[in-house]
């Protein structure tokens, strides 16, 4: 390919990402995340030390070139919007570059979102004010890394109504959890169910099948039509897994982009981070030497909220009270004092205090953890004050004892209200 013909694609991609809408759909609960999401938003939870789930699919966005972003919200929405408010107020530029926040607000008939197409059908007035060529329609609540560019060039060049973003992933997996797909040589979509119990795999590839990312391209005027058709069906869930995509496949050009690696053509990074110990696994993984996700590569940067706090500090060097961490990642503002942190995740704010240890374990923000504690295999909400002496993640049954959550694999979640601390006042 000459260098006109380079030429001429990245001007045809820059056309195609200028004349996009993104919605982001982030109204979700997350409820097998259980008390992680009392009082936030799947999309809303922390992840990766200083950041939430949401700034991926955000960031996304705007390294791609699609500068013009909704986010719907629904779901227990004020930390989202807050940090939303905080954290991507700076990508504002007039009509052609903004983050807009949408929450649910009853806009049509006097309902909630009733599922995602609802979601998107209730804002209908406001899509039509931007005009869009196409629509993205993004999940809020995946963590990955992905140029939106070659998926609108995709989209355009198979002159597609619909693209369905996939990946390939083991049978169980999938099973009960993510819409599976099934294509034809070409790479068109052929048939969709969602989240089956026993899905099916791909020919010759044998325990594994093709999964939704959840991640569409929509033509505008194709998206209008089959949201209102879908609005006036009195027994549909109004969702574009279980509805529309089934009900479309066998008529229009429904395509699937299989999201890979542009280096190495191999399956890309993509966690869906919607368990407990998902979560925790998804986390752990930026601990490695050679993390599958590179928060640290400049050329993709994953912007969030830059709250102002001075650097890490790590205080003490005895013997026997030693402030350290090792194979961990430590935010800012964080105070280590005379205690061991170990392949651990220390989000903003947050102070360890002498002879203390933490090992395989998620802190998030604004935690105080006392000393000659020992906490392993933990999850630790936001703002908990984990009293003197205290052991989590050595006795499992202990911990059940004590009204703390224990995973399937053997995880712990403690969150403020099992240590009798409320942070949110309601009465």
């Amino acid at each position: 390919m000459n260098s006109q013909s380079h030429s001429d694609d990245g001007r045809h991609v820059s056309r195609l990402t200028r004349d996009t809408l993104a919605l982001i759909l982030a109204g979700g609960r997350g409820s097998r995340l259980y008390e992680l999401t009392n009082w936030r938003a799947k999309p809303g939870v922390y992840f990766g030390g200083k950041m939430r789930i949401i700034d991926f699919p955000l960031s996304n966005c705007i390294n791609s070139g699609v500068r013009r972003m909704a986010v719907l919200t629904q779901y227990k929405a004020h930390s989202l919007i807050r940090h939303l408010v905080h954290g991507w107020a700076r990508f504002q530029a007039g009509d052609r570059e903004f983050v807009e926040v949408l929450p649910a607000s009853q806009r049509v008939g006097g309902e909630w979102y009733k599922g995602t197409a609802d979601a998107v059908y209730q804002n209908l007035d406001i899509i039509r004010t931007h005009n869009p060529r196409l629509v993205l329609i993004l999940s809020g609540d995946h963590v990955y890394k992905m140029d939106y560019g070659p998926l609108l060039a995709f989209h355009a060049e198979r002159e597609a109504d619909m693209t369905v973003c996939c990946i390939e992933v083991p049978v169980e997996e999938a099973a009960g959890q993510l819409g599976v797909l099934t294509v034809n040589e070409e790479g068109r979509v052929i048939a969709f169910d969602e989240k089956p119990k026993n899905p099916a795999s791909i020919p010759g590839k044998e325990g594994t099948c093709l999964a939704s990312m959840g991640n569409y391209v929509f033509n505008t005027g194709f998206l209008y039509e089959q949201v209102i058709k879908d609005a006036d069906l009195k027994d549909s869930d109004h969702d574009f897994g279980k509805n529309i995509i089934p009900s479309i496949v066998d008529m229009y050009q429904v395509y699937a982009y299989p999201f890979r690696d542009p280096v190495t053509r191999q399956q890309a990074y993509w966690r869906d981070v919607g368990t407990l110990d998902a979560f925790w696994k998804a986390n752990m993984e930026l601990t490695y030497v050679d993390p599958p996700l590179d928060l640290y590569d400049r050329t993709w940067p994953i912007f969030t909220h830059q709250e102002q706090l001075p650097p890490a500090k790590f205080v003490f060097d005895l013997p026997d009270r030693r402030g350290e961490a090792l194979q961990s990642m430590v935010s800012a503002g964080c105070i280590i004092s005379g205690s061991s942190i170990r392949k651990s995740l220390i989000f903003s704010g947050c102070k360890v205090h002498s002879y203390s240890i933490v090992e395989d374990s998620v802190i998030l923000p604004d935690c105080e953890i006392k000393r000659n504690c020992h906490i392993r295999n933990a999850i630790i909400d936001r703002g908990s004050i984990i009293p003197e002496g205290t052991q989590i993640g050595i006795d499992l049954d202990d911990d059940r004892a004590r009204g703390f959550r224990v995973t399937d694999e053997g995880r712990t979640l403690v969150v403020p209200d099992m240590l009798n601390q409320e942070l949110h006042l309601t009465r």
